[in-house]
């Protein structure tokens, strides 16, 4: 019997080993050859729409890129007529509205069988009265919605104190980028011509409002009720500083890739804002934000013809650090071609300068990583404790330079930590939540407070630092085991979801010396199993982010999958449970390494906004292969 079990490990262990060797030379051969890996970034169709709404508005209209951009939109329409924000998920409103748009801008006839389709479910659903504030932005662009039925966002606030409630700083870096220049593109009240109208998808009801009087919704109405009034005044004495202001924080955070912030609603909302403003669309600062989003575009051959779409972001920083510890924990040895040019890309895109995040941390020396290729502005602690846990496994031939690099980007992490022991993403002690009571915001986060996922990431960083035992580790483990749900998970603010959050803590938790004992340990244990698919994997649909019986349901992936074998194996869990998810990834592992992987896994504005990452696919799986063949 003994000999039985023997062989059947010992086959079971050269065929993960086998798993590995693919995946791993599959890995490598997406590396560009300048060292960086970067996925394609899917997320929904309300990209390519603003994208032609703009074009339209802007007067620059291409009808290359609009029937191409159309074939994409058409091509992801469902059977029902409408459009959802991830695959598979349940129809959406506004998005669904948006793409009406664009393919009306394309030319499709109003009686077309896949317009009339979706008209039908967006009349049955509330029609454009019912749809979110940006939406409704961008028809009163074009006069198909009244800018007095908009929510106010006076360009006063930017001269706001960085103390005072809702001043810019008080939002999220993300929210705080798109609000200022909506500021001035309010202030405008522009309209343009569309060429038609869509008053076809009116229902003429207004959705009724279900706040209490009492509530802060409800005073934040009566305040936009009285802004409304102030609008309408002649004269504004302070308009002119604050527009210009405005102005100026705009242009002075422009990237060089031309972009705001490295994502689409900065980056457009600022052209608009400075168009408004008098800038000529030949400008240098509009010319190169114009065609800097063309780097942003994919363009690929159907059956149909070209398609083109547009990333709402870029993840180079990201995808290759995230490659660097899937490579190493593969077992390439660490001195690896691949690897070394790996982290000479990576060394050159250390962030050296201030950016907002200075605002509540000033007296911080700058260091960090940002997401994107061109992002100075807003480094973030997620990619650079990521960046560090992969650059120092790695031996470069130039140790020092990566040590001096590590230990910049250390200090700073542990001088982002917020007050209450945790992190956020960009910024530290963005947790006031006036900003998400306005009317404004219905859509999508709109602060950066503390989260399991990134807590745990820095918190693992600084273990591997040899800082387990610092204050900065312990008051980060603190604030880990007071937010595990009453259910065993942790919530994850950037993937999806519960599986991501608890795939990230637990092994964080055992890094800085909690033991696989630990009774917050067993109970993500516990919630994991309880939690696998019939099949062996896990999967977690999106909903799970406003509906809670979601939570830790949906079909098996190959990321949400090699999540749960992170936590599992960092646990010490070799059983059972772990077999059948090592299983399920070499059983559904392509001929070249790779997995597929249709699913959103990845969260922009949890319940708003889905990404996904064409590299979760590759190189979570392959590290949590590869610690298991290092934990055999």
């Amino acid at each position: 019997m003994t000999d039985v079990l023997t062989r059947e490990l010992s086959s079971t262990h050269d065929r993960v080993r086998s798993s590995v060797s693919s995946a791993r030379r599959y890995l490598q051969s997406l590396q560009r050859e300048e060292g960086w890996w970067k996925g394609d970034l899917d997320t929904n169709v309300t990209m390519d729409a603003e994208d032609l709404m703009l074009r339209q508005f802007l007067g620059i209209t291409d009808e290359r890129i609009t029937q191409e951009t159309a074939r994409w939109i058409r091509s992801c329409q469902r059977a029902d007529g409408t459009w959802a924000i991830f695959y598979g998920g349940p129809s959406d409103l506004s998005t669904t509205v948006e793409a009406y748009v664009a393919l009306r801008l394309a030319g499709d006839p109003v009686d077309a069988e896949h317009l009339r389709k979706a008209r039908e479910y967006i009349l049955d659903n509330g029609g454009i009265e019912s749809t979110r504030v940006f939406t409704r932005i961008w028809l009163a662009l074009f006069g198909e919605w009244s800018w007095s039925e908009l929510p106010v966002l006076p360009p006063e606030m930017m001269l706001l104190p960085d103390w005072f409630p809702l001043n810019i700083y008080d939002w999220a870096s993300w929210a705080r980028q798109t609000v200022v220049p909506l500021t001035i593109v309010g202030s405008h009240r522009p309209t343009r011509d569309l060429g038609f109208s869509v008053r076809e998808l009116r229902t003429g009801v207004r959705p009724r409002e279900v706040e209490s009087p009492l509530s802060w919704a409800s005073v934040f109405h009566g305040l936009d009720s009285a802004l409304h009034r102030l609008e309408k005044l002649p004269l504004k004495p302070l308009r002119k500083v604050a527009l210009e202001r405005a102005e100026r924080w705009i242009l002075d955070r422009q990237e060089s890739d031309g972009g705001w912030g490295g994502i689409q609603p900065p980056w457009v909302y600022s052209i608009l804002a400075l168009h408004l403003r008098g800038y000529p669309l030949d400008h240098p600062v509009l010319r190169k934000a114009i065609d800097g989003l063309e780097g942003f575009t994919i363009r690929y051959r159907t059956e149909n013809g070209w398609i083109r779409k547009l990333e709402a972001c870029q993840s180079p920083v990201w995808d290759t650090a995230l490659a660097m510890t899937a490579l190493l924990d593969a077992g390439t040895p660490p001195d690896d071609p691949s690897l070394v040019r790996a982290a000479d890309w990576i060394l050159g895109q250390e962030i050296r300068v201030g950016g907002d995040w200075q605002v509540r941390r000033p007296d911080l020396t700058p260091s960090g990583w940002a997401f994107e290729f061109a992002n100075d502005n807003y480094p973030d602690t997620d990619d650079t404790a990521e960046v560090v846990l992969g650059l120092q496994r790695v031996k470069h031939p130039d140790p020092q330079r990566v040590d001096a690099a590590v230990d910049r980007a250390t200090e700073w992490l542990v001088g982002m930590q917020s007050s209450d022991g945790g992190w956020g993403a960009f910024d530290a002690d963005n947790t006031r939540t006036l900003c998400e009571k306005l009317p404004f915001c219905d859509f999508g986060a709109v602060i950066d407070p503390p989260s399991a996922d990134v807590t745990a990431h820095i918190v693992e960083m600084l273990a591997a630092r040899g800082m387990a035992d610092s204050e900065a580790a312990q008051r980060g483990v603190r604030w880990l085991l007071d937010h595990q749900e009453v259910d065993g998970s942790w919530f994850g603010r950037w993937g999806a979801n519960h599986i991501y959050g608890t795939g990230a803590v637990v092994p964080a938790l055992v890094a800085c010396g909690i033991s696989p004992q630990h009774e917050a340990v067993r109970a993500a244990v516990q919630w994991l199993v309880a939690h696998q698919n019939a099949d062996g994997g896990w999967g977690e649909d999106l909903r799970s982010y406003v509906d809670r019986t979601w939570v830790g349901r949906g079909d098996s992936t190959p990321s949400q999958t090699a999540w749960a074998l992170l936590a599992l194996l960092a646990a010490g869990e070799r059983g059972d449970a772990a077999r059948r998810g090592v299983e399920w990834l070499m059983a559904t592992q392509r001929p070249d390494g790779g997995w597929d992987e249709p699913q959103f896994t990845g969260t922009g504005f949890p319940g708003d906004f889905y990404i996904s990452y064409h590299m979760y696919r590759v190189v979570f799986p392959l590290s949590a292969l590869g610690r298991y063949l290092g934990k055999r």
